[in-house]
């Protein structure tokens, strides 16, 4: 995951700001829908950074599972999956 530790925090550092924005627009009683329109993309931003750390865990923390003849990261991921479902 080292590789892609910068983007992780690059996108959830933008979701954070973005959650500050959220919470601005509230205070400022902004228009609902425009306030939903910007929870929508925190949480397309969330998925994509989740995404991608799921992807790490299986490139890595999986593959070597599977190597050593560890099938019970098979099923963490399947369980983690289930999850976004």
């Amino acid at each position: 995951m080292n590789k892609d530790k910068e983007k992780l925090r690059r996108y959830l550092t933008i979701a954070k700001g973005q959650l500050e924005g959220v919470i601005k627009m509230l205070d400022e009683d902004r228009y609902c829908l425009d306030i939903s329109d910007q929870l929508m993309a925190t949480r397309s931003l969330l998925k994509k950074t989740n995404n991608l750390i799921l992807k790490n865990h299986i490139d890595h923390c999986v593959r070597k599972a599977i190597a050593d003849g560890d099938d019970q990261k098979i099923d963490e991921v399947i369980k983690a999956l289930k999850k976004q479902i």
